[in-house]
């Protein structure tokens, strides 16, 4: 049974609030994690054309057989392929690695600093929506001063806004645009990325899944850290997507629903903010 409540995006869709990343997996470990997820209640899988496993994802779908109605995949199109023409190709792309007619939500990863780009890849990304090659789109590492483009020009608002989000880097002002406008805000690296995962020249690796708060909050609900910190993301109404290609880690992680963080919990937690990231910032990847 599928475990994630919902929550409905600008377009009407409904969309899990919890759900499978699987960056820095190959295609071999990606149709075992993707399994593993969707026996274990998952319904959303988050990939990306750059993680190279999008081929992963659809065998994994095919070999579970959950009901594609049933199903909300997310891609994404790579700073490579933005613009018109790119981005045009890349979802074709990508539904023929995935071996679907359409994804539930497209996204493009990265800003970029070419203000013209960023436009002709959002005139395309509408264009596919049309289509029908993606029920919803949006953008993925947007601040604000990128999403008031889309104001500004009187285009269609982003369904999602999928941003590096964790305690230490709580993100308030773009979540806060973000719920101004519509959009819903979805956590990259919602557990701080792994020990050695710090990427970009001013990151940092992962140090939430060892800190003594979460852990003594951890202890006293009888979970792991990483249950806290997803349970974390919920109660702050986030979109959560903590990848793993361990089948039981996958399932612990999806049974964050039976208990709930307390006000005390959640104001230690607040405590740990640094605004340290472990991915690029994205005024910088350029």
């Amino acid at each position: 049974m599928p475990v994630s409540p919902l929550i409905e995006l600008n377009t009407g869709a409904l969309m899990p609030r919890f759900g499978l990343g699987v960056w820095q997996a190959t295609d071999d470990e990606t149709e075992r994690a993707v399994v593993s997820a969707l026996e274990a209640g998952y319904r959303m899988i988050d990939t990306a054309a750059a993680y190279r496993n999008e081929t992963g994802v659809g065998r994994g779908l095919r070999a579970a057989g959950v009901p594609r109605e049933e199903l909300f995949v997310t891609t994404k199109v790579w700073n490579a392929d933005r613009g018109y023409e790119g981005t045009l190709r890349a979802i074709d792309a990508s539904l023929e690695r995935l071996g679907l007619d359409h994804v539930d939500l497209y996204l493009v990863h990265w800003p970029g600093g070419d203000a013209g780009v960023r436009a002709e890849t959002w005139t395309a990304m509408q264009e596919i929506a049309a289509s029908g090659k993606a029920t919803s789109i949006g953008v993925c590492n947007y601040k604000p001063h990128h999403l008031q483009e889309f104001l500004d020009a009187g285009e269609t608002i982003p369904a999602v806004n999928q941003i590096e989000l964790h305690p230490r880097l709580p993100q308030w002002v773009t979540r806060a645009f973000d719920a101004d406008h519509g959009i819903v805000t979805e956590s990259w690296s919602p557990l701080g990325g792994t020990s050695g995962s710090g990427w970009g020249e001013r990151s940092k690796p992962n140090t939430l899944l060892g800190d003594p708060v979460i852990a003594d909050i951890a202890a006293a609900h009888g979970v792991t850290p990483a249950q806290v910190l997803i349970r974390w993301h919920l109660q702050n109404d986030l979109v959560v997507i903590p990848k793993s290609s361990n089948p039981d880690r996958i399932r612990q992680n999806a049974d964050v629903f039976s208990f709930s963080l307390t006000g005390t919990d959640m104001e230690r937690i607040a405590t740990l903010e640094t605004g340290e990231r472990v991915g690029f910032d994205p005024d910088e990847f350029v």
